[in-house]
């Protein structure tokens, strides 16, 4: 058992007397499992959600570490928007109010360069930005990181979903070797673990057992009189579930061509995906799906190879499959992330030999499930927070996520909060935003300039 007072850790007395004054006494769970690691100086991987109290885990590490006299750059912090950068700045500040003559600078898109190359020359010890402005200011030659002895990746898997890992990996390139290296995250994607990989040196993972969950995959199977049946069982469980993230698996392309007409006469926000579409349709499709921009997509097995959906609610098995494997991996798209996942199965008379194989590869006796009442078919079918905007711009026209991250935040824009995804191809780019503000987000990238340029965007709909 981890203690959990502050005076157990081996920090500074300044540290120590203005956590006292700040009434801090008891650690937060991933506070004593981080901090006597990141005291000690090893690297350390935290896996806990915004709250946990983990910036205090690392700005309590690199206080420790810092020596004042030195005026150089030895912190670097990288958060996914401005809003966490402000916040994790002000924290540190707090912080170290023990510690004279502490100097702390925020580098984010979204905010006027000028001010912010006059306070680089006159140097910082610590560093909060966003990855964008941080790699447009090294590449510029006004940012230098040879001294370096603490870089920490805040919400890690936020700057990845928003585009940002070719960023991440310029800027970790130009730190030095020797350092210490801590990452936070929410969830833990392959995207990290290749991350810990390449930049962290034998790093230990602390995850917070409030936030992980065992993985938990639900099934259930609903036995339908006949083939007719099928829609409106399925539009049953989507309006019972209110899922927020679903796919609907039929077995050949023209079902999920006419299963997705029926959902979007009826008012769904649905996608459709099979082996017609070009590659950029599939492209698009499978990218508006996953940042969001639409709850429900409707797929042949073959289309759904490479579909990775972190949070996926519910998978729904328009119809059972001859093949068990298929099942499996099909119902294995939920549930991840230590989420609890639903996967339902709609089956007639005519796949009593599916049933049996099913039976004997899970070891169960399926009982078939109880539909949800048909009164459910009067309620409103959910609505999709995201939208996808496309810029005709991409790294081509020298277009990075950052770019876009401050074209639309700052004067009469919208909050780094409200930004979704970003995705930079060769020529184009797209970016989810919450749908209350897509038309602001829509006016602020064609009014204003990225690059030194305009651009024309468009919001995806069907």
């Amino acid at each position: 058992m981890h203690s959990t007072n502050f005076s157990t850790l081996n920090l500074k007395p300044a540290l120590f007397e203005n956590l006292a004054s700040l009434g801090y006494h008891e650690m937060t769970p991933i506070q004593a499992q981080t901090l006597p690691l990141v005291v000690s100086g090893k690297d350390v991987i935290g896996q806990g959600k915004t709250g946990s109290g983990k910036t205090a885990a690392f700005a309590l590490g690199l206080l420790q570490r810092l020596d004042v006299k030195r005026f150089r750059i030895q912190s670097l912090v990288l958060c996914p928007t401005r809003e966490l950068a402000e916040q994790v700045a002000k924290d540190i500040r707090t912080l170290a109010r023990g510690i004279h003559n502490i100097k702390v600078l925020t580098l984010c898109g979204g905010t006027p360069m000028g001010p912010q190359i006059g306070s680089l020359e006159h140097g910082a010890h610590i560093i909060v930005g966003t990855p964008g402005r941080l790699e447009d200011h090294l590449f510029r030659g006004r940012l230098k990181l040879d001294d370096v002895n603490t870089l920490v990746l805040d919400e890690a898997d936020r700057m990845l979903d928003m585009g940002f890992q070719a960023a991440l990996d310029n800027i970790m390139e130009q730190c030095p070797v020797e350092r210490q290296t801590l990452l936070f995250s929410a969830t833990f994607p392959d995207k990290i673990q290749k991350i810990a990989d390449s930049f962290m040196k034998q790093p230990a993972l602390v995850k917070v057992a409030s936030v992980h969950k065992e993985n938990a995959i639900t099934q259930a199977f609903y036995h339908l009189e006949n083939s007719n049946a099928r829609y409106d069982a399925t539009k049953r469980l989507l309006l019972a579930k209110q899922a927020q993230s679903a796919v609907i698996f039929a077995n050949t392309k023209v079902e999920v061509h006419e299963l997705y007409q029926r959902l979007v006469e009826d008012g769904f926000s649905v996608l459709a995906l099979h082996g017609d579409l070009e590659q950029r349709e599939r492209n698009e499709t499978l990218l508006r799906f996953a940042n969001q921009s639409s709850l429900i997509l409707v797929a042949t097995d073959v289309a759904a190879r490479g579909l990775d959906i972190d949070d996926l609610d519910m998978v729904i098995n328009y119809h059972l499959t001859p093949d068990t494997e298929v099942h499996v991996h099909r119902i294995g798209r939920t549930g991840r992330a230590g989420a609890k996942g639903i996967a339902c199965s709609l089956y007639t008379d005519r796949d009593t030999r599916k049933i049996a194989d099913l039976e004997t590869y899970f070891d169960i006796v399926i009982e078939p499930t109880q539909l949800p009442d048909e009164s459910i078919l009067a309620t409103q079918p959910p609505k999709a927070n995201m939208v996808t905007i496309q810029i005709d711009g991409g790294k081509k026209q020298k277009l990075r996520p950052g770019d876009i991250v401050g074209g639309l935040t700052g004067k009469q824009g919208i909050k780094g909060d409200q930004i979704g995804k970003i995705q930079v191809t060769d020529l184009k780019a797209y970016v989810a935003v919450q749908s209350n503000v897509a038309k602001t987000a829509l006016k602020k990238i064609e009014r204003d300039k990225m690059k030194g340029r305009t651009f024309r965007a468009r919001l995806m709909t069907w």
